[in-house]
């Protein structure tokens, strides 16, 4: 099954990384203490448990990154929402936000969604971006784009950083 995913441009590729341009992207996120309890909350607001009991289409990627002491799970909405029609979540623990458009490094990779695989990958696009003097600004940024019942072989999986681009 197709997922709508946000839109970006590659404005540069190497072969272990590219720098993607996204536009503004409408989130509706969680802070948590499990995976498991972030991703529960969300999927049920998508599924109508929000003040417009509106069923919202899943879309990819699922993101997951660090802010201070907390772990944020982001559920990217559908390109039809803005901030102005976006239904209000029911429970207070979910907040809408509005993801700046900006520059992102991305390395994607297979396998597994654990945090094991993901800062392998996050080290060596660090290196990657060291070595090209690229500036990061950002936490890295967990992408996963498949469920947890795809074969791991099969499955798509993106390590991030927002980055100065010019």
């Amino acid at each position: 099954m197709a997922y709508e995913e946000p839109n970006y441009k590659i404005v540069h590729q190497t072969k272990l990384f590219e720098i993607r341009s996204y536009g503004e992207r409408i989130v509706v996120r969680t802070r948590f203490g499990t995976e498991n309890s972030g991703f529960l909350k969300l999927f049920n607001y998508i599924s109508g448990s929000n003040k417009n009991s509106e069923k919202i289409k899943m879309t990819t990627p699922v993101t997951i990154l660090n802010e201070g002491e907390e772990t944020v799970m982001q559920f990217y909405l559908p390109s039809k929402f803005e901030m102005s029609n976006t239904p209000l979540p029911s429970d207070e623990s979910l907040e809408i936000s509005s993801i700046d458009a900006g520059y992102f490094a991305v390395i994607r990779y297979s396998g597994r969604t654990t945090d094991k695989n993901f800062y392998k990958h996050t080290v060596i696009l660090k290196r990657e971006l060291d070595k090209e003097n690229i500036l990061i600004k950002s936490p890295p940024i967990k992408a996963i784009y498949d469920g947890p019942f795809t074969i791991p072989l099969f499955r798509r999986n993106e390590a991030m950083f927002l980055v100065e681009w010019n």
